[in-house]
C-alpha cells in the first residue's frame, strides 16, 4: 500500500549487510521495495559487502544502491567514512537498517551525521550457535539501542522478548511480520516434472522438502535423524535439500546421511534462485529449526499450497495457526512421527491440508500488510520531525 500522499517524496536510506545471499532480512527489504515501484527514486540502499544479482535488479528499478565491499574488520573506518558520506549526500528523511552489522555500523554513521529518525531491524530470535564475534556484537548493539534508535522493528514477537532479554531497549520496539509477494510463487506442473525427473524422483516417489542455508539453528541433522527413521518404514521417500551451503560438497552434511546410509535417500540442491520451482518439486515441506524467528521459508512453501511439519519455534505458531503440524524442536521421534502421519495421508488428503495452508498465509500475511505496517512506523517518525 502506498504512502499517503503528504509522505509521497519521503526519502529513505536503507543499509543492509549484503543482498548476495537471501534470507530472511534481504527478501523483506526488496519486497519493500519494490511494492512501490513509483518511490524508488526516493529510496537507497547501502550494502555493507555485496549486493549481487539483486543489486543490480534494484538500480534498475530506480533505487540508488551502492556496494561497499566489505570484506573484514580492517574495513571498518573506511566502510564507516562511506556510510556518513552517502547519507549526507542522499540526505534521507529516515534511516533504516538491516541485521547487526547495519545496525551498528549504519546507526552510528547516521547518528554522528545527525540524522536522528533512525530505524534499527531485528530478524533473529535466539544467538544459540553464534559465532563469538556476532554474540559480542549483539551486546553492542543491546547498549547503543537506548541511544541510537527511534524505532526497532522485530520480525517476530519471540525475537522481541528475547532481545529485551539481552538488553535492548522496550520502548521503541514493534513487531512486523514479513509479507509475502505471491505473484511470484508459483511455478507449473511442467516445472515441477522437469526438476524431479533431472534428479531421477519417480513420478510417484514422495518427496519430503526442506528450505534454509546450512546452520545449527535450520536443524538439518535432525531432519536426517527423522529421516533414518521414515526410511526404515517407508524406503521409498525421498529428502530434498535447498539452500546455501546444503549441497554435496558439503562434508559435514554428506557426514551425516552417510553415516545412516541414507545417500540414495537425499537430493541436495544447494543454493537455488528458483525457490518456487523447488517448492513445487516437493510433496511435503519440513522445517526442523532449533531456533527462528519469523520463518520465511515456512511462509512460502504455506503459500505454495504444501502441507507442513515444523518445529515450534519463534513466531512459527502465529504464522502457522492450525494449518500445519507443528512439534518440539530437536526432537527426531516426534519429527519423524508428524512426517509420517502426513505420509500415511492420501494424496487429496495432504493437498486439502495445503490448501488450508495457502488460504491462511494469504489472508494474513501479504506483502501489502506488510507495507501498511512498515509505512505506519514511518509516518509515526515522519510526525515527531526529527530530521
Amino acid at each position: 500500500m502506498p504512502l499517503p500522499k503528504a509522505f509521497e517524496t519521503i526519502k529513505i536510506c536503507h543499509v543492509i549487510t549484503a543482498l548476495s545471499l537471501l534470507g530472511g532480512a534481504e527478501r523483506m527489504l526488496i519486497r519493500l521495495l519494490l511494492a512501490n515501484p513509483e518511490l524508488s527514486h526516493n529510496r537507497m540502499v547501502l550494502v555493507l559487502c555485496r549486493a549481487g544479482i539483486w543489486g543490480e535488479k534494484l538500480r534498475f528499478s530506480g533505487v540508488i544502491v551502492h556496494e561497499l565491499g566489505m570484506k573484514s574488520a580492517l574495513d571498518i573506518p573506511r566502510i564507516f567514512w562511506q556510510l556518513k558520506q552517502l547519507i549526507r549526500q542522499f540526505d534521507p528523511d529516515i534511516v533504516q537498517t538491516w541485521l547487526y552489522h547495519a545496525d551498528f555500523l549504519g546507526g552510528l554513521a547516521a547518528y554522528f551525521s545527525g540524522y536522528k529518525s533512525i530505524i534499527w531491524s531485528i530478524r533473529r530470535t535466539s544467538p544459540d550457535g553464534d559465532p563469538i564475534a556476532t554474540r559480542i556484537l549483539m551486546k553492542l548493539c543491546a547498549l547503543l539501542s537506548h541511544l541510537i534508535p527511534k524505532s526497532i522493528i522485530s520480525v517476530a514477537e519471540a525475537g522481541k522478548q528475547s532481545h529485551i532479554a539481552i538488553g535492548y531497549k522496550a520502548e521503541p520496539m514493534v513487531v512486523i511480520p514479513n509479507g509475502f509477494d505471491f505473484e511470484n510463487l508459483t511455478a507449473t506442473i511442467e516445472q515441477r516434472n522437469a526438476l524431479r525427473s533431472k534428479y531421477k524422483i519417480l513420478g510417484d516417489e514422495l518427496v519430503i522438502g526442506c528450505m534454509g542455508r546450512f546452520h545449527f539453528a535450520k536443524g538439518q541433522d535432525y531432519l536426517i535423524k527423522a529421516a533414518n527413521l521414515i526410511s526404515q518404514k517407508h524406503p521409498g521417500i525421498k529428502f530434498m535439500m535447498v539452500g546455501l551451503g546444503c549441497d554435496e560438497d558439503n562434508s559435514k552434511l554428506s557426514g551425516w546421511i552417510a553415516e545412516h546410509n541414507l545417500q540414495n535417500c537425499f537430493v541436495l540442491l544447494g543454493e537455488r534462485q528458483d525457490v518456487s520451482v523447488c517448492l513445487a518439486a516437493m510433496d511435503i515441506f519440513c522445517m526442523p529449526s532449533r531456533t527462528e524467528g519469523f520463518p520465511n521459508a515456512l511462509g512460502e512453501a504455506m503459500a505454495m499450497g504444501l502441507p507442513c511439519v515444523v518445529t515450534d519455534v519463534g513466531d512459527t505458531s502465529i504464522l502457522a495457526g492450525d494449518a500445519a503440524i507443528l512439534v518440539p524442536p530437536q526432537d527426531e521421534l516426534m519429527l519423524a512421527d508428524a512426517l509420517s502421519k502426513l505420509i500415511a495421508m492420501s494424496n487429496a488428503q495432504r493437498i486439502n491440508f495445503g490448501l488450508k495452508a495457502k488460504t491462511r498465509v494469504i489472508n494474513e500475511f501479504s506483502i501489502q500488510k506488510s507495507c501498511e505496517r512498515y509505512n505506519a512506523v514511518y509516518r509515526q517518525l515522519m510526525s515527531l520531525g526529527l530530521k
